[in-house]
C-alpha cells in the first residue's frame, strides 16, 4: 500500500475531484491535510469530499495581501496518518514543517507548484534558496503545466523527474451549444475586480471594439472586488459605447450559463500562474483574450488558434477582438479549438500526475536503499 499525505493551504474546487480520483486507486492511501478550511477571500461551492482529509487549527498571517500558514501541528498530523511521500503545494512554513518530518523520518517529499518561470522571476534571494534546499531533497516533482516544468528545469531538474497535474474543471458542465446570434453579451469578464485583473482594461478594449465595429456592445461581469466601484464609473462614462451589466459573485452552478451568454472572454490578468477561468472559458466554448501573464498563455490559449495573446495595449485587443466579432465564421472555428484544447485538461490526467510522481519517489528510495545494502556487503 501507497500512502500519500498532501499538504494545501485549503480546499478549492477544482482540486477536490482529483483528490477523490486518487483516493479510489488501488494500492494508494491518501490523505490530505488542510491548513485551514476557507482563505477569507474564497467564496467557493466545494464538491464531496470522499478522501481521508484533515483540518489543521488555523494559523493565517496575512502579509502584503498574501495569507501564510504557519501550523505546528502538520508534524502531529503527519505522525499519525505516517505516510510513505509528503506532496506538498508550497513553501509556507507549515510545508516547510512537513519536509522538515520527511527528513526526520527518512520518508520522501514531492514538491508541487502551480508557478512558473514568470511569476517566480522576481522571488527574493532567501525564496530561492529555500526553493533549491527543498528541490535538493527530492527525488520527483509536480507542476500544474509546461511552464511549471520549464521552472524546475531552471533549478537543474532532469525532466524525466517531473510530472503535470494540470488544472482543470468538470468540461462536460460547460459544454453546452448555443447559438452565437443567441447570445445576449459580446465579452464576459469573470474574476476578482481587483487591481492585478484590470477589469476597467475589459472596459476599455470593449469601448474601443465598439469604435472599431461601428455599434454598440455588451460586457458582463462576472465578480467582486475592491476595484468595483471605480468601473462602474468608467461604465457610466463610456455607456454610448458599452453597455456594461455587473453580476456579481457566482456560485459554481451559476458559472455555464453566464459563459454562455457571452461571445469573447477578456482576461486581462497582470499575474495569474494558471487561470483556471480560461478553462472554464474554453469549455464553454468562447475565444480568449489573454496576456502573456497567464500561465494559460501558450497552453490552453494558443495565439491565433482559439485567442490571442497580448500584451497591456487596448488598440491591439480591440482589433483581435474586432476580428472575432465582425467574423461570426472564425468566432465560431475559435470557439470550436477552445472546446479541444479544454478537453486536454481533465481530472483523471491531474491525478495520474501526483500518483506517478509519488511512485518514483517511493522508486528512487527502494533503490536507493538497494545500493546501500550492496555497499554494505561488499565491505
Amino acid at each position: 500500500m501507497l500512502k500519500i499525505a498532501l499538504v494545501v493551504n485549503e480546499p478549492p474546487p477544482y482540486r477536490i475531484p482529483v483528490f477523490n480520483l486518487i483516493a479510489a486507486v488501488p494500492g494508494v492511501q491518501l490523505q490530505v491535510i488542510f491548513c485551514c478550511r476557507r482563505e477569507p477571500n474564497r467564496f467557493w461551492d466545494l464538491p464531496a469530499f470522499e478522501f481521508d482529509h484533515a483540518f489543521l487549527r488555523e494559523r493565517i498571517t496575512t502579509v502584503n495581501g498574501r495569507y501564510i500558514h504557519n501550523n505546528p501541528d502538520v508534524l502531529l498530523a503527519l505522525s499519525r496518518f505516517n505516510p510513505d511521500v509528503v506532496v506538498s503545494n508550497g513553501f509556507n512554513p507549515t510545508h516547510l514543517y512537513a519536509l522538515a518530518w520527511t527528513l526526520l523520518r527518512r520518508k520522501q517529499f514531492v514538491p508541487m507548484t502551480d508557478g512558473t518561470l514568470n511569476s517566480e522571476q522576481r522571488l527574493s534571494k532567501l525564496h530561492k534558496k529555500i526553493r533549491r534546499f527543498t528541490y535538493a531533497r527530492s527525488a520527483s516533482y509536480i507542476a500544474a503545466s509546461n511552464g511549471g516544468i520549464a521552472l524546475y528545469q531552471q533549478y537543474g531538474i532532469d525532466q524525466s523527474r517531473c510530472f503535470k497535474s494540470c488544472l482543470c474543471i468538470d468540461n462536460s458542465r460547460f459544454d453546452t451549444a448555443i447559438k452565437v446570434a443567441d447570445k445576449p453579451y459580446d465579452f464576459i469578464f469573470c474574476g476578482r475586480i481587483e487591481p492585478k485583473k484590470n477589469a476597467d482594461f475589459a472596459l476599455r478594449v470593449a469601448a474601443r471594439t465598439a469604435q472599431l465595429l461601428s455599434r454598440q456592445l455588451r460586457i458582463l461581469f462576472v465578480g467582486s472586488g475592491s476595484e468595483e466601484s471605480a468601473v462602474r464609473r468608467l461604465a457610466n462614462q463610456i455607456a454610448a459605447h458599452v453597455e456594461s451589466h455587473f453580476h456579481g459573485f457566482a456560485s459554481q452552478r451559476d458559472l455555464p450559463a453566464l459563459y454562455q451568454s457571452a461571445r469573447v472572454f477578456l482576461f486581462p490578468t497582470s499575474a495569474d500562474v494558471w487561470g483556471v477561468v480560461a478553462n472554464e472559458a474554453c469549455a464553454a466554448g468562447l475565444p480568449v483574450l489573454v496576456t502573456p501573464y497567464a500561465g494559460v498563455a501558450g497552453e490552453l490559449v494558443v495565439d491565433d488558434l482559439n485567442g490571442f495573446i497580448c500584451p497591456l495595449d487596448t488598440a491591439q485587443w480591440a482589433e483581435r477582438a474586432a476580428s472575432l466579432l465582425g467574423d461570426p465564421q472564425r468566432l465560431q472555428n475559435f470557439g470550436m479549438q477552445s472546446r479541444r484544447l479544454a478537453g486536454d485538461y481533465r481530472f483523471e490526467q491531474a491525478a495520474q500526475g501526483i500518483v506517478d510522481a509519488c511512485k518514483l519517489a517511493v522508486y528512487c528510495k527502494s533503490k536507493k536503499n538497494t545500493r546501500s545494502q550492496h555497499a554494505l556487503g561488499r565491505r
